[in-house]
């Protein structure tokens, strides 16, 4: 028999808060932590709004969390996840454990794309010679470093694992550390996703394909509106959410508290088109029958599924799609939302930060709203609108969290209520 799964810790830098309990009181609320782009680099360009990871309503200062020596061997987004995991690790109360104990324990965290600001910078200043560039250039790009730093500061030396695949990267740290522990190679797994590519280059990029927001320049907390007719891209943001899973019983010996259980896993291909999903939605519809058969689960189970929706007018129905063929008939009793809304599209650590919220939401019975959600094609699907809702009374709340990037790849998690 496969060995259970369940989350112990979790950790969040985001733009609707700091902590955990920050940023699941914020998205609980409906707020929005997107912010106008100030500064003549973005001035030219057509999206002007993002999402800044922010503490107690200020933008995250790194300054205040690591000493500059530190900040000139790592990528902000490293910093992110470092921050993100001390709070998850502390949680889970894995801190000063025994060396052989920490054998056992490993690191997933992934990173969608690389700081492309300091790409620039480097390159300029390799042009005043060979010497301006920093020694620890290459470290502070490798997107695997967030995983290294994290292992190195706290002597984990299980599995060293980071994935990047744009963003369901992820989504994929937490279901391959769920394999992990399922098969024996681990006894729990920090894992996650982290980023910070908000710079006037990535911007510039993700405008040219046509893929940010950029009706709401002047009104930036009603910018990111998955599922809504008026939703015209997604608004970028930043930071990093850190979980740590952690085999059943070792979770028991340990007396440490349960948020919720893995059951299952599953990705797909839609082997289609270089950033947009397969049109029947046969991809995300392969991820999600995957995850439900990997927990052995009939369909029926599921009662809630945090969405990928991004607020893109394409990918938002094809996801639609892709759910309403999934549950068919039992539509009426699915409830789907999107908190990009609230926090925007974290790219590679959209998955992480949403399957964080869908945790806190099969521990708590809370589902988390769409935010700046209004009217929708579909009429028959409950979208949470603006405000949280109770979940629906069963017999056990069971999850969905999809999470879906470009080059087609695709993945869902099926995460549950723990119940003993």
């Amino acid at each position: 028999m496969h060995r259970r799964v369940v989350v112990t810790g979790l950790g969040v830098v985001s733009p609707v808060g700091t902590g955990v309990s920050e940023a699941w009181r914020t998205i609980l609320a409906g707020k929005s932590g997107i912010t106008k782009l100030t500064g003549e680099e973005y001035a030219a360009l057509p999206c002007k709004v993002a999402g800044f990871a922010q503490k107690q309503g200020s933008r995250v200062d790194l300054t205040t969390y690591f000493k500059k020596s530190e900040l000139k061997t790592m990528a902000p987004a490293t910093g992110f996840a470092l921050i993100a995991a001390q709070e998850a690790i502390e949680d889970a109360k894995l801190v000063d454990l025994p060396e052989d104990d920490k054998q056992n324990i490993g690191v997933a965290v992934g990173m969608g794309m690389v700081d492309l600001g300091d790409i620039c910078n480097t390159y300029e200043n390799l042009k005043k010679g060979y010497h301006h560039v920093s020694p620890f250039f290459v470290p502070r790009i490798l997107p695997n470093m967030a995983a290294g730093q994290i292992s190195i500061k706290y002597g984990f030396r299980g599995p060293n694992h980071s994935v990047s695949t744009a963003c369901a990267t992820g989504a994929h740290a937490i279901g391959d550390s769920f394999r992990f522990i399922r098969n024996g190679d681990a006894d729990a797994m920090v894992c996650g996703g982290t980023e910070a590519c908000i710079s006037p280059i990535s911007i510039a990029g993700f405008c040219r394909l046509r893929a940010l927001c950029t009706s709401f320049n002047d009104e930036p907390e009603k910018a990111s509106r998955p599922f809504d007719k008026l939703r015209d891209g997604f608004v970028m943001g930043e930071g990093s959410a850190i979980l740590v899973l952690e085999e059943l019983q070792h979770a028991l010996k340990r007396n440490v508290p349960i948020y919720a259980e893995i059951l299952g896993y599953g990705l797909s291909g839609d082997a289609s088109h270089l950033t947009a999903p397969k049109a029947d939605g046969t991809g995300a519809l392969l991820a999600m029958k995957r995850a439900m058969l990997d927990a052995k689960l009939d369909v029926n189970a599921i009662t809630y599924i945090n969405a990928h929706a991004t607020s893109t007018p394409l990918g938002d129905n094809i996801e639609t799609k892709a759910i309403k063929s999934l549950v068919s008939d039992n539509i009426k009793n699915i409830a789907v939302s999107s908190t990009k809304g609230a926090h925007g599209h974290l790219l590679g650590a959209a998955g992480n930060l949403e399957a964080t919220f869908t945790v806190k939401a099969v521990q708590e019975g809370l589902l988390p709203p769409t935010v700046n959600f209004e009217s929708s094609e579909e009429t028959d699907i409950n979208f949470v609108p603006v405000n949280n809702q109770e979940w629906k009374k069963c017999d056990r709340r069971v999850a969905l969290k999809n999470a879906f990037g470009f080059g087609g790849t695709n993945t869902s998690l099926c995460i549950a209520q723990f119940l003993g």
